[in-house]
């Protein structure tokens, strides 16, 4: 009873294990947004009762601890091969995305789950076998079957938190499976071995070849993210975090930052160029939507929520001189990259790593700046947290007099959801909303820029002011900023467009509309 109690704590501790970490393999290429959970949760309770349905079904008819341990095995080969079977099938789903191949991407994302279908079917038939074996005495089979369903249900609880807290911060991703494929594979041969069955020699090879795949796919860099040619620059950079993956990809001498596998591009770094070619230029906009002092003045403070790799700090150094910028960035190593590759080293730029709101709640009420920029996306949403009225509401209250706030939003060329959301929302909270449309080519995501001031303005003022801009600031930007007024609009809200707030802010339905719009636009 003692080893059946271990076996199925095991099981369960694995279980739970194998569900953490399939998020964090699926989360750079398909998000981390509930219904990516909901699947995933779903998927995995599926096929955890029809591992209970088969479990019950073989212990009757193979009712030996040698069969079970047999099974055991092959869940946790099952389970190692997980990380060493996706990445093919993961680099499909990017480009199924690249290529508005919509077929394609729910094909892969399909594949995917259907990859933990396997060994979790096998592990949910763990405890019902085990219950079969242990019970000896009908008198008892219920408190038998309820303190082995217990115990598992107590290895679940470890195994939740088992690849949160320790195994994907200190190994990653792939080796969280093979370690806990190993920890399996570890009581499987305790039993064999205890046992004496004819099978204990099972044990050794499952667990030779778990390492041999762990060492062998790990030790090829290539193998990390099955590197392949994309279109996107040579990588020189990679690292998986508690929060992304990150990569810093090369053309030249121009660098490009990518969290996770999707199709946007973080931050670049132009060593030849004045302004980055992006929406990031558009940031520098946000001082000419005030009525007065178009210009910032050395006493004007910026404050970048999603400062990447820094390409905004560095654009308003480079524009208006060293303004003091404090920058918040939940994720310590982009800033860490920002600084190596993206020249993310101005004197007056502070960078912080923490949540932008959670940072923003803790300063002290007289805290106040001249412009909130706010381009903080986890791929492909914005944090719901960000974007709603209570939010707002805060950055109002850290907002000077004539202050202006900015949000990179995104869209398509035809659907501007999102947009007009964020547009309804900022309204609740600021007395003007303009928005200025990143131009690009038809059926691509694109962006635009929502600015929203603390005094009344609007497009005449923004056009005013550019006209107005002195000789003395680079011609490059004055001549951006001159083609950007025909861009600037009046932000459009409806009464029957939803405004988010903490507790109603479905950010990713609206997202998944401009997915959807996005992958099946017509030629």
């Amino acid at each position: 009873m003692k080893y059946l109690s271990l076996l199925v704590f095991s099981a369960g501790a694995v279980t739970l294990g194998v569900e953490l970490s399939a998020a964090r393999l699926l989360d750079p290429w398909f998000g981390n947004s509930q219904i990516v959970w909901a699947g995933l949760i779903g998927l995995i309770l599926l096929y955890l009762s029809l591992g209970a349905w088969l479990g019950g079904k073989l212990a009757d008819r193979f009712p030996s601890l040698d069969a079970l341990l047999i099974l055991t095995t092959i869940a946790a080969l099952g389970v190692a091969l997980i990380p060493a079977v996706s990445p093919p099938i993961l680099r499909l789903a990017a480009q199924g995305l690249a290529s508005f191949a919509p077929g394609l991407l729910v094909g892969t994302l399909v594949a995917v789950l259907l990859l933990f279908s396997f060994p979790v079917v096998l592990l949910g038939a763990v405890t019902p076998w085990a219950v079969r074996l242990a019970v000896t005495d009908l008198r008892h089979t219920g408190a038998t079957a309820g303190r082995l369903s217990a115990v598992a249900t107590a290895g679940s609880i470890i195994g939740t938190f088992l690849p949160v807290l320790w195994l994907i911060p200190t190994f990653g991703t792939r080796w969280s499976f093979y370690l806990l494929a190993l920890m399996l594979l570890v009581v499987a041969a305790a039993g064999f071995l205890t046992a004496r069955t004819r099978r204990r020699w099972l044990a050794l090879p499952a667990t030779g070849l778990v390492l041999v795949l762990a060492l062998a796919l790990t030790t090829d860099p290539a193998s990390v993210r099955g590197d392949f040619d994309d279109g996107l620059g040579e990588v020189i950079y990679e690292d998986e975090t508690l929060y992304n993956y990150i990569s810093v990809r090369r053309w030249g001498d121009e660098h490009h930052l990518k969290l996770n596998e999707g199709v946007g591009i973080h931050s670049v770094y132009h060593p030849d160029m004045l302004l980055s070619r992006g929406i990031w230029d558009y940031f520098l906009l946000a001082p000419l939507f005030r009525n007065e002092r178009p210009l910032p003045d050395p006493t004007d403070d910026v404050l970048i929520i999603g400062l990447a790799g820094g390409t905004v700090s560095e654009l308003y150094t480079d524009i208006y001189g060293p303004l003091p910028i404090t920058g918040v960035e939940l994720d310590p190593a982009i800033l860490e990259a920002g600084r190596r590759y993206f020249n993310m080293n101005q004197p007056n730029l502070t960078a912080i790593a923490a949540d932008g709101r959670r940072w923003l709640q803790q300063q002290p009420p007289d805290r106040r700046f001249d412009f909130i920029l706010v381009d903080a996306y986890r791929p492909p949403y914005i944090p719901f947290h960000l974007a709603t009225v209570e939010f707002f509401d805060l950055v109002r209250s850290h907002l000077a007099e004539d202050g202006v706030v900015a949000i990179n939003v995104g869209r398509t060329d035809r659907d501007y959801a999102l947009v007009e959301a964020m547009t309804a929302t900022l309204r609740q909270v600021f007395p003007s909303v303009i928005v200025v449309d990143e131009p690009g080519p038809p059926r691509q995501l694109a962006n635009s820029l929502v600015v929203a001031t603390a005094q009344p303005t609007n497009v005449d003022t923004f056009a005013r002011n550019v006209a107005t801009l002195p000789d003395t600031l680079a011609a490059d930007f004055r001549q951006f900023a001159a083609e950007s007024v025909a861009r600037a609009r009046v932000g459009t809200s409806f009464p029957d467009i939803l405004t988010f707030t903490d507790d109603h802010a479905p950010v990713e339905q609206v997202v998944h509309g401009i997915i959807w719009d996005f992958l099946t636009a017509s030629e």
